[in-house]
């Protein structure tokens, strides 16, 4: 009960600070994360290590570093972008890219599957996407109860209905886009073993969740990839909105994961530093590969 008093408290404090204080305290915190050893900077290291053996040690470790400042920028944004009223967020957003497309396709009444990578600012991207139309979020609950209900109401509170990652969450996922709305998912969050393949995600097997492609072939929905590009000095965001590859809904479970982690990767190394590299991605291996971590 005392965590979730002082992560309240923690939020409401860091709701009150202007954005460019907030990533600047961020930016400081996340250079001092990168002096000492620590958890997120072992996971963070060891993923960037793996992911780009073609870079020279320097450039990993400014990535290291770089990645680490990006990710106590979204810690501390998390305040403000779960407690400012919407129009303060929305006002934030600086340019929308690739917009017109994705009106289009809503437009004609089909369905739209968005994918928000672990990259740059999802809160925002979530919140802005759900002002598009009516969409149902698919989420994994903390493992602190008390804190769920607050997820719900800031991820909420612009429309969007949140299900659970089960059974009756991904029904309710088909339900939506069988009445022509939009649907949002982590593409690159851990699936238990029998919901995903192993294929690989910047050369490493990792388990990649089956759903996308399953949904967008039953539902013949489309699939976007969005993100929300942290500005420079606190300036604000830049969503960007990607069509992906048609392919990704043929093929075998294994050849449309690939498709799926490759169009992940294509957001990642537009923002490489906003990806969140402590994310332990590789965490399930394949039978008879040891621990990753």
């Amino acid at each position: 009960m005392m965590r979730v008093i002082v992560f309240k408290l923690l939020l409401r404090l860091t709701s009150l600070l202007p954005l460019p204080v907030t990533h600047a305290l961020g930016a400081g915190l996340g250079s001092l994360f990168n002096r000492f050893n620590n958890q997120m900077r072992y996971v963070a290291r060891r993923n960037i290590d793996r992911c780009f053996p073609q870079w020279t040690p320097q450039q990993r470790s400014q990535l290291v570093r770089e990645s680490l400042q990006e990710t106590t920028k979204a810690a501390l944004e998390t305040g403000g972008l779960w407690l400012w009223p919407t129009e303060h967020i929305l006002a934030k957003i600086q340019k929308v890219s690739g917009l017109p497309l994705l009106e289009e396709v809503i437009a004609h009444g089909k369905g739209v599957i968005l994918a928000a990578p672990h990259l740059g600012a999802w809160e925002v991207a979530g919140l802005y996407c759900s002002l598009c139309g009516p969409m149902t979020t698919l989420y994994r609950p903390p493992r602190i109860q008390e804190l769920d209900s607050l997820i719900r109401a800031a991820r909420g509170r612009a429309g969007a209905t949140l299900v659970r990652t089960d059974a009756s969450g991904v029904r309710a996922l088909y339900k939506a886009l069988g009445r022509g709305e939009l649907v949002a998912i982590l593409p690159d969050q851990e699936p238990d073993r029998a919901s995903g393949v192993f294929a690989p995600f910047f050369g490493v097997q990792a388990n990649t969740m089956t759903l996308v492609s399953r949904l967008a072939a039953k539902s013949g929905a489309m699939v976007f990839m969005v993100y929300a590009e942290r500005l420079p000095k606190g300036e604000g965001y830049h969503l960007h909105i990607q069509k992906t590859d048609a392919a990704l809904a043929e093929g075998d479970e294994v050849q449309k994961a690939t498709r799926l982690n490759q169009a992940v990767e294509q957001c990642v190394l537009q923002q490489p530093a906003q990806y969140q590299w402590s994310y332990k991605r590789f965490k399930t291996r394949p039978e008879g590969e040891g621990k990753f971590y």
